[in-house]
């Protein structure tokens, strides 16, 4: 037996414990334990990522999940890390009539994704001061992920994360969207207000801040839409939020001229990780 074929029948073997592969490979009791290691690192590798589903579930509840769903999908990357993509449809299955369920994995999953996202420094609200507003795109941080939600996951994940008793679980109203970016080194996570969603898609989308604001008037009126947006955007400049500003041209003496988007300066970046994080 060559050794490519020796290693693909051990993992065979790891995967489905076959007594067939078992015995290809010399079998004897010895081998068990390496079958008990890989279960048992796949499990701790999901109850690390997930830990507030854990909380929520149970120990003999998730550990259950855990084993059902390392039975359906093995791992198939060379890392753990993403070894967890797939939990949050997976548990959805197994409780179909609880959707905070799904909605506290995908919390603890999307965390996890923005700890380890692309980095990009926060853009000063001082830097704006050159923008035109008739030409400027808003350009989010990349971490950023905008989420459905349905229920009161965030509300129950929060006390979950603190040591505090949830609340019971309930649908909301209406559907909303929950926002996840990264602050220096800290995920931080909150509901989007009234209109955010709809604004940060169409600014995702290259929509610039003048064409939002004629499209929000639709429905507010023209001074309540520029009233929403300019708050929305003084809300995502204080919480870090925005990457950058594309503006077609700047505004001010001798400006008449093209313009490379807003950044932020490499030094302010530098100083801003260095200070520390806080929460949202």
């Amino acid at each position: 037996m060559s050794l490519l074929a020796l290693q693909r029948g051990f993992r065979d073997w790891l995967v489905t414990a076959d007594e067939g592969a078992a015995a290809a490979l010399g079998g004897g009791p010895g081998t068990l334990v390496y079958q008990n290691n890989y279960r048992t690192a796949l499990v701790s590798s999901l109850a690390e990522t997930f830990q507030r589903l854990a909380l929520w579930l149970g120990d003999e509840a998730f550990e259950s999940a855990a084993a059902r769903y390392i039975d359906a999908r093995p791992p198939s990357s060379w890392t753990l890390d993403a070894y967890g993509e797939d939990f949050t449809d997976f548990v959805a299955t197994l409780w179909p009539d609880d959707p905070e369920v799904a909605e506290i994995a995908l919390i603890d999953w999307t965390v996890e994704q923005v700890f380890v996202g692309p980095d990009a420094a926060a853009l000063a609200p001082e830097a704006l001061a050159v923008a035109d507003w008739e030409t400027a795109v808003i350009r989010a941080v990349p971490s950023l992920l905008v989420l459905p939600i349905a229920t009161n996951a965030d509300t129950i994940w929060r006390a979950l994360a603190t040591g505090e008793t949830p609340v019971l679980p309930e649908r909301t109203a209406r559907g909303g969207a929950f926002l996840v970016w990264r602050q220096g080194l800290e995920p931080v996570f909150r509901r989007a207000e009234e209109h955010e969603r709809d604004v940060l898609a169409w600014s995702a989308a290259g929509q610039g801040f003048a064409t939002i604001c004629e499209r929000l008037a639709t429905s507010l009126g023209e001074e309540a839409a520029v009233t929403a947006a300019g708050t929305l955007l003084g809300r995502w400049l204080s919480e870090g939020m925005v990457a950058a500003v594309d503006c077609a041209r700047l505004v001010g003496k001798g400006s008449n001229r093209s313009s490379p988007p807003l950044h932020p300066a490499p030094a302010a970046s530098e100083a801003r990780r260095n200070r520390g994080t806080r929460g949202a």
